[in-house]
């Protein structure tokens, strides 16, 4: 089956919008059309009032100016001069109009378009498996979302209908220097293959160039985003000179990309102007020998039209250059936007179970799992959760803990086994529902630019500000919040980082208590803050677990001392299982050793 192309693709986000493009296209014809009248009037206006002693002919040209005389009276009065000029300001004018029409609702057209791309794209990017996330540079997704959006839009507000303008005038310019004068152009006719070629070999080019240039904007993109965000670390680790060096290579490829693009139009424009500026030469030469040879069908008139017609024919040819580069590039951000579009990761949604008000029942029975495939995480994992029970899970790095939540939540899909919620497969259940009923609390609290308000309810309307504050004072962290700058009205800014690790881990725990869940994950949630923000959470800890299925992922085991069962994993498996006394109880087993140590090093 033969591909769709980008523009193509692009194009059917133009269908909703057809009452738009019709206004496009006729503002693009008769802007065409009062565009070629204004050299004509001009020639009418010399031949008739500024050379004397016109001769008689039957050319068609003669026929429209006879026509043109009728509706003068057939006189060369001041009154009729007069009259001339003001229709050609009155066409002048209405050429001004329709460029402004034009021009505004081809950009118009094209940020409707861009607009519906770009949430499309957001759509899709939000339904995307975890996974790849963890394999894409953020920058690059971002310039997806955003200059390649602008690119893209720029093929109706600056390429694609400017195009077809340009192409309607130069198609009107030839059918008017035809009836004026088919002799002279067809000398012009002659010279135009060579600019039709320059302009296909450049576009050819550009398309290579620009290709270049889009993939370096990404490359440059990625590494300053990664910079600004972790340049924490890169002062802590005195890495600004080595950064800075490696951002002059990534700037230079970039800095080189766009030199072969500014290469080709030096090259470009120059010949363009110089074929013009030859075919106004020999139009001149031989209009004159035409004149000088008393040819009836040539005038001075017609030689000065000419210069603007071969203006209008050719600017806009080497305009359609200029413009085949929007186009290209825009074409070029559309491959790129349609790849991510067209990622076909999305986390699968068959289920049509809604699941409302969960018992927290969590059976997982010989889950197997790998993020790389033929290097499982999780190897053959069995355990269950019983409702209302706490379960802790524990082990060194990498043994799989955190993997065992992100299965539960669908952020990954298994490789084999089984993962049920009160005895449904999780695959089963609409994943917007199952998502609702299961809060997680992080290690590493993501808060967004707003304040603490927003955070917690995410702009959830059914959540007023009452119902946050009753549920701050049932978990404790009420007075903290107040104790603020406008208090719940604060804004922590980007990523929170007018909060401390401790505050921020209390504003997650208060947004996953508001959300009312079936189901707790907390992974990592009390480890490396302070400890009267640890008191805080441990307070806000058991209100959260208090008659709800909780699962508990920690590395300080004084925090989960008191679960129902705390599972042992190593090396993707679990390997030990029962309550803190059960287990302290195996003689050189993993729980004992891990309480053993922490204790040790603690004392």
């Amino acid at each position: 089956m033969k591909k769709t192309s980008s523009f193509n693709k692009v194009l059917q986000y133009a269908t909703p919008y057809t009452s738009k493009l019709f206004f496009v296209g006729f503002w693009a014809l008769f802007l065409a059309i009062v565009a070629a009248l204004r050299p004509l009037l001009l020639n009418l206006t010399i031949d008739n009032y500024f050379i004397s002693a016109k001769k008689e002919t039957n050319s068609i040209q003669q026929q429209f100016e006879s026509f043109m005389h009728y509706f003068f009276e057939g006189n060369t009065s001041k009154e009729n001069l007069e009259l001339l000029v003001v229709i050609m300001f009155v066409i002048l004018l209405l050429e001004v109009i329709a460029q402004f029409y034009f021009v505004y609702m081809a950009s118009w057209l094209g940020q409707d378009i861009v607009k519906d791309i770009r949430e499309k794209l957001f759509t899709h990017l939000s339904r995307f498996k975890m996974k790849y996330f963890d394999n894409e540079p953020v920058g690059k997704l971002i310039t997806r979302c955003v200059s390649d959006m602008e690119n893209i839009a720029s093929i109706f507000s600056q390429g694609l209908f400017m195009i077809v303008s340009d192409v309607l005038k130069m198609l009107i310019v030839l059918g008017f220097m035809l009836i004026i004068n088919w002799k002279i152009t067809c000398i012009v006719l002659l010279i135009m293959p060579v600019i039709l070629l320059a302009t296909n070999i450049f576009n050819r080019k550009m398309k290579v160039a620009f290709n270049e240039v889009r993939n370096e904007v990404a490359n440059l993109n990625t590494f300053i985003q990664e910079r600004l965000t972790g340049m924490k670390i890169v002062q802590l680790f005195n890495r600004e000179k080595i950064e800075l060096e490696k951002f002059k290579e990534i700037n230079e490829k970039h800095n080189k990309a766009w030199l072969k693009n500014i290469l080709y139009n030096s090259i470009f424009f120059p010949i363009a102007d110089i074929i013009s500026s030859i075919t106004l030469g020999l139009v001149v030469y031989f209009g004159a020998l035409f004149i000088l040879n008393g040819d009836t069908q040539t005038s001075v008139g017609q030689l000065i039209s000419f210069n603007m017609y071969i203006a209008m024919l050719y600017n806009p040819l080497r305009q359609i250059a200029d413009k085949f580069n929007v186009m290209q590039m825009g074409i070029v951000a559309a491959d790129r936007v349609f790849e991510v579009m067209e990622t076909n990761v999305e986390v699968q949604d068959f289920g049509t179970i809604q699941a409302k008000k969960l018992k927290g029942n969590i059976q997982l029975e010989n889950v197997h799992f790998s993020y790389i495939a033929g290097e499982e995480i999780v190897k053959g994992i069995s355990l269950q959760v019983e409702h209302g029970k706490t379960v802790a899970i524990v082990g060194a790095t990498g043994a799989g803990k955190s993997t065992i939540i992100n299965l539960i939540n669908r952020f990954y899909e298994i490789d084999s086994g089984t993962i049920s919620i009160d005895e449904i497969p999780v695959h089963n259940y609409t994943l917007s529902s199952l998502r609702k009923e299961i809060a997680i609390v992080l290690q590493d609290v993501f808060l967004f630019a707003d304040t603490i308000l927003n955070n917690i309810t995410l702009f959830d309307s059914s959540i007023s500000e009452e119902k946050v504050q009753d549920a701050a004072k049932k978990i404790g962290i009420h007075d903290f919040i107040m104790s603020l700058p406008n208090g719940y009205h604060y804004d922590v800014k980007e990523r929170g980082v007018m909060l401390s690790s401790g505050q921020r881990q209390l504003i997650a725990f208060l947004r996953a208590y508001i959300s009312n869940p079936s189901i707790l994950i907390l992974d990592e949630a009390t480890s490396s803050i302070d400890s009267h923000a640890e008191e805080l959470l441990q307070k806000a800890t058991q209100t959260l677990t208090k008659d709800r299925t909780s699962i508990i992922i920690a590395h300080r085991l004084t925090t989960i001392i008191n679960a129902d069962k705390i599972i042992v994993m190593d090396k993707g498996k679990i390997v030990e299982q029962g309550t803190h006394d059960d287990l302290l109880q195996i003689s050189n087993g993993f729980y004992k050793k891990l309480y053993d140590s922490q204790f040790v090093t603690e004392i």
